[in-house]
């Protein structure tokens, strides 16, 4: 686990230019927001998740968060089908901003073209994002 002025990066995950995580497990993705949008977005106090069965595009919404100051997209690493969905995180979507990488995970998609990884970043890929887009690190 990398960590950069506060940040956690995992150095085991694929990341979007968004903020988005994907965990590849076979042909299934589990997906979350990372701690940088956690911890951008502050206290989240609802999650809008995608209907199992539901069909994804990558860079494409899927979700919806809510917190104390906004409402952001949550955006799919990856297109697929929606085969689970962290039902926890109805009644709990502060699990986002305390485990963004354990039980803050919002859905498990199986995706369709695993080239789709190719276009994701890697965690240091991700740090130097965060660093050139927002100068935070």
């Amino acid at each position: 686990m990398l960590e950069v002025v506060g940040t956690k990066v995992d150095e085991n995950l694929k990341y979007t230019k968004t903020s988005e995580w994907i965990r590849v497990e076979g042909d299934v993705g589990i997906i979350g927001f990372t701690d940088y949008a956690q911890n951008e977005l502050t206290d989240i106090v609802f999650v809008e998740l995608p209907e199992v069965g539901a069909e994804t595009t990558q860079n494409e919404p899927c979700a919806v968060v809510e917190s104390v100051k906004t409402a952001a997209d949550f955006y799919a690493p990856v297109s697929g089908e929606v085969v689970e969905i962290n039902e926890a995180l109805m009644d709990n979507p502060e699990k986002i901003n305390e485990d963004p990488f354990g039980e803050g995970w919002v859905a498990k998609i199986k995706f369709t073209d695993a080239g789709e990884l190719d276009n994701l970043l890697d965690a240091n890929a991700y740090v130097a994002h965060i660093d050139e887009t927002h100068g935070k690190h």
